[in-house]
């Protein structure tokens, strides 16, 4: 008896990309022994409610767009009991998580991937009652990316999100907010704030510090405090830009698989990229390996190795830097 696979695909991600090459990806799922479903989605959430409801019918769930098509399905995936394996072929303008998996960028080579993979065991984010694959974030340039009209982004893919990023430079703030994990309370104003389980967030790759794994029951978690002159701000954008936030006192970071956050005005949050609401009290809990997801695990392994020669090799110029300027 053959396999059977829902595929879900968003015909507006990346251009539409997925339009010119439906018909080959649907011949490897074929020859790869599957009987599919196939279901461009409609409007907003619908992966998300065909997911919850259909899944426990299927072998597999792929599914095909940016990372909000995915948040849904992995959404949908997290409200059932039964949790099927889920195929994802990137074709969305950012792609963060994806690329933090070694998933091809050739849609066709991904699909491949997913018929002759391995199921490899993620975790996934809590929101208060939602969920989250790779990001939950707050404060400066978070609603840019869902209020990016889906036309820009596929003319300028990633540079969209720049330009648009920067309409917003003008209007920034903080947020007085507290924030409890374990043992540990800190109080402040934030402009901005990032719960992840990716080492590439908005296109930028190993901003989030190193040893970053998807299954290890931890989130990396940075902190913005509010800048107190433009000195101050053009000093984190540097270190983001250098991938060194760990040594500016501005930048708060740690790993944690909880934590409570309240503030004392509504704030918005994104996840995944796509708006979480409006909320004075969050609590974020990491579901250990809740969710398989199928790799290449031989591409993955070489993006973690890739991912600490970056670091090992920044490490080296900075020890060297400092030895310089000792002597």
């Amino acid at each position: 008896m053959k396999k059977k696979m829902l595929f879900l695909f968003n015909m507006k991600s990346g251009k539409g990309m997925i339009r010119s090459r439906l018909g080959e990806i649907l011949d490897i799922f074929v020859k790869g022994g599957y009987e599919v479903t196939a279901h461009p989605t409609q409007c907003y959430k619908d992966a998300e409610k065909i997911t919850a409801e259909e899944a426990g019918n299927y072998d597999i769930v792929v599914c095909s767009g940016g990372d909000g098509t995915l948040d849904e399905v992995v959404t949908g995936m997290m409200k059932r009991e039964d949790r099927t394996p889920i195929g994802y072929i990137p074709a969305g303008s950012t792609n963060d998580f994806g690329n933090t998996l070694g998933i091809n960028k050739k849609m066709e080579d991904a699909a491949w991937d997913i018929i002759q993979g391995s199921p490899f065991a993620c975790d996934i984010g809590a929101f208060n009652d939602d969920f989250f694959v790779y990001i939950a974030a707050f404060g400066a340039f978070t609603d840019v990316s869902y209020e990016t009209k889906q036309e820009v982004k596929n003319v300028l893919g990633h540079l969209a999100y720049i330009i648009e990023g920067m309409k917003k430079l003008p209007s920034l703030k903080s947020y007085q907010m507290t924030i409890q994990c374990e043992n540990q309370k800190i109080e402040g104003k934030f402009l901005y704030g990032m719960i992840t389980n990716s080492d590439s967030v908005g296109g930028f790759k190993h901003i989030v510090g190193k040893n970053v794994k998807l299954n290890d029951g931890v989130f990396e978690v940075v902190l913005i405090k509010e800048p107190k002159n433009p000195f101050d701000f053009q000093s984190i954008v540097t270190s983001i830009l250098m991938r060194d936030i760990e040594h500016n006192e501005r930048i708060i970071t740690f790993k944690t698989d909880r934590l409570r956050i309240e503030s004392e005005k509504e704030i918005p949050w994104t996840l995944d990229g796509e708006f979480g609401g409006k909320h004075t009290e969050v609590t974020i809990s990491n579901k250990h390996q809740a969710i398989q997801i199928m790799v290449n695990e031989k591409k993955y392994q070489e993006k973690r190795e890739n991912a600490q020669q970056t670091f090992d090799l920044a490490g080296n110029k900075e020890a060297k830097e400092n030895r310089d300027s000792e002597n």
